[in-house]
């Protein structure tokens, strides 16, 4: 072939495609290359990208129970704390009740009390005018006595006599009394 010939074909060769035994012996290296990474990393590779899928769906599982478990301790303590509100109330109501009845029991106590202090008084009272009813019928007595005496001249010292007179005396202004009350 002439020069020119051999020219023109080497023009026709595209320099985008390699040559056939370099494409070949690319082919195989390419092959070996992928057969040994198929049997080895992939393996390696996929047993890590299993590992981190089951950690992330396990920490999602477990984000999950702590948030669930949050959740019920969370209900639990509302519970508690309404519950604890609850009692306070009834606490409360128990002790206005007690104070109510205490109050109630102190009114009755002073009550009575008073009732009492009054009912001495009014014994003392009772007494005190019958001592001086008696002090005074017998000052009137002994004064009226005196006074007949002078009159009459004599002494009239007989006490039972002068006893029965006063008192008849006495209970007749007191009929008289009442009379014209």
């Amino acid at each position: 072939m002439s020069p020119l010939v051999q020219l023109a074909a080497e023009e026709a060769e595209n320099p985008l495609i390699p040559p056939i035994p370099e494409l070949v012996i690319g082919l195989i290296a390419f092959v070996i290359v992928f057969g040994f990474l198929a049997k080895k990393l992939l393996p390696n590779i996929s047993k890590v990208l299993e590992e981190r899928r089951e950690a992330i769906e396990g920490g999602i599982e477990k984000a999950e129970a702590a948030q669930t478990e949050a959740q019920s301790v969370l209900e639990q303590y509302r519970a508690q704390l309404a519950e604890a509100r609850h009692e306070a109330a009834r606490l409360r109501q128990e002790a206005q009740e007690q104070g109510a009845a205490l109050i109630a029991e102190m009114r009755a106590e002073g009550q009575r009390q008073r009732e009492e202090i009054v009912a001495a008084g009014h014994a003392q009272i009772e007494a005190d005018r019958k001592a001086a009813a008696s002090a005074l019928r017998q000052d009137v007595g002994k004064l009226a006595t005196e006074l007949a005496g002078k009159l009459v001249g004599e002494s009239l010292e007989d006490h039972a006599r002068q006893s029965r007179v006063i008192d008849r005396f006495l209970d007749e202004l007191e009929e008289k009394a009442e009379a014209t009350r």
